[in-house]
Order: structure tokens, then sequence, then C-alpha cells
């Protein structure tokens, strides 16, 4: 039995050092000045370090705009997603209509088609809303989640029908029962799908870099594009940008974990 714990200890170290090392020699590059990158075994050593590379990032880069950016485009798409996801959930889950599951399932098959699959209808359609390069045309795509109505479908399934209709007998309608008894006892499943979107929104490349046209409205992602050069780049200014962009993920995820485990879990006993 110690044996079997010891052996799963060590697989559990060995995994969490494969998945973090990729972060740690990124961080170490963008701390250096000088010395090898690419070096075979690669170079650990904490000799040399320095922040110079961060001031270069931030004299080459409108930094605080692309943050800002970021911060208000993830904001607004986490917010619509939450309101957006919650109320497609809710006849999903807890309303009897014909074709409800027809409905369910058919909304879930889509998950199978690839993501970029979609980028020309959306450009179509923020197109013909006359919203291209806008920031809403950069969130609005993306705010009717398909796992965002699964998990928080799964979420009200798990709980009891008799506090619904509890609530039915003494008066209360479809939007206050989703209100003031659903919504709040979903919060975990509610943050999961808050931190999922906010690094989708955050991490989002492609699709702002198709749809805006203004530099100075680009997320941090996107803007970190101009680090790279046409025929040379700086490796270490593309190593100090990426570790900015990844420290803000990191850190709601450190404030958010405990709600992150619970509403993983959220739906799976019912």
């Amino acid at each position: 039995m110690v044996l079997k714990k010891g052996a799963l200890y060590l697989l559990l170290l060995a995994l969490a050092a494969f998945t973090t090392f990729p972060f740690l020699w990124t961080l170490l590059v963008s701390l250096r000045t000088r010395g090898p990158i690419f070096s075979i075994p690669p170079d650990l050593s904490l000799t040399g370090l320095s922040a110079a590379n961060y001031l270069g990032v931030w004299n080459t880069l409108p930094l605080p705009r692309y943050v800002l950016n970021s911060l208000y485009i993830a904001a607004m798409g986490v917010g619509l997603t939450l309101v957006v996801c919650s109320l497609a959930a809710y006849p999903l889950a807890r309303m009897r209509f014909p074709g409800r599951n027809v409905v369910f399932y058919a909304i879930i098959a889509t998950l199978m088609l690839p993501e970029h699959i979609g980028l020309i209808v959306n450009f179509i359609t923020m197109m013909r809303l006359r919203l291209v390069d806008t920031y809403a045309s950069v969130y609005l795509p993306s705010v009717a989640s398909i796992f965002g109505i699964f998990l928080l479908r799964q979420a009200y399934l798990s709980i009891p029908q008799e506090l619904e209709d509890a609530a039915r007998i003494d008066g209360a309608g479809e939007l206050t029962i989703w209100w003031r008894i659903l919504l709040p006892l979903t919060v975990p499943a509610l943050a999961t799908l808050a931190i999922f979107q906010f690094v989708a929104f955050w991490n989002s490349f492609l699709w702002p870099i198709i749809i805006l046209k203004t530099p100075d409205k680009y997320p941090l992602a996107a803007g970190l594009l101009y680090l790279r050069g046409l025929f040379a780049h700086n490796t270490r200014f593309i190593a100090a940008g990426t570790v900015i962009a990844t420290l803000p993920i990191i850190v709601v995820f450190l404030f958010t974990q405990r709600y992150f485990m619970r509403g993983i879990t959220a739906g799976a006993i019912r």
C-alpha cells in the first residue's frame, strides 16, 4: 500500500514538473539578457537575472492600453456569458416541453465542430450589424457558450425539485425561481464558467486580429504579435510579454480555485 502511494506521488510530481516546466523556462528566458536560449539540456541556472526585457516590452508596446482592452473585453464577455448561459440552461433543465432533449443534444452536438469553422459566419454577422472594429465584436460571438449551457444545466439538475415546487406554491414565477433559488445554489458552477471564459477572452488572439482594424483596440494576446518582426524577432521580449499575459490568469485561478473545484464536480452526483 505504501509503495503504491509512493509511486502515485512520484507520478504526480513528474506530471507537475512536466506541465510547469514550459512556464518556468519562459520565465527564466524573460529574465536573461544574454546566454543561450535553446541549449540542450536547457540552462536553468539563476545567474544574470534582470528585468531589462520587461522594460523593453514596456517601451516597445502600449502595454497599459492592451491590458485595459483585455480587461474590458474579458469583463463584458464573462458577464454576458453568465447571463446568456444561465438563462438558456434553465428551460433545458427545469421546464417541460416537447423536444427538450432533442434541443439539448442538438446544442451539445455543435461541440464536435471546430471552433474556427464559424469565423466567416461571425464576421459576416458582425459586418451586417456594423460592429466590425468595435470591442463588442470581439466578445459577442462567444457569449453563448455551449460548454457553459451544458455545465449550468447539469448544475440545475442537481437541485431538488421540491424547492421549486414550494416556490411555485408561494406564487413565484419562472424568473423568480431562476433568480432567487437556482442562481444562488449554482454559484460554484457559475464561478467555474467565469474562470473558463475569462481565460478564453484574455487569451483571444486570432479573432481580434480578424475583426479589429485598429491595433490600439487589440487585447494583450493579439498585441504581443508586434514583438515579432517580419524577418527577425527578440525571443526574450516575447518570453517577457508571454509571462505578463499569463500572470493575471494565474492570479485569478489562485483566488477562485475553491469555487473552481466545487463547480467542476457540481452535477456529477445527482
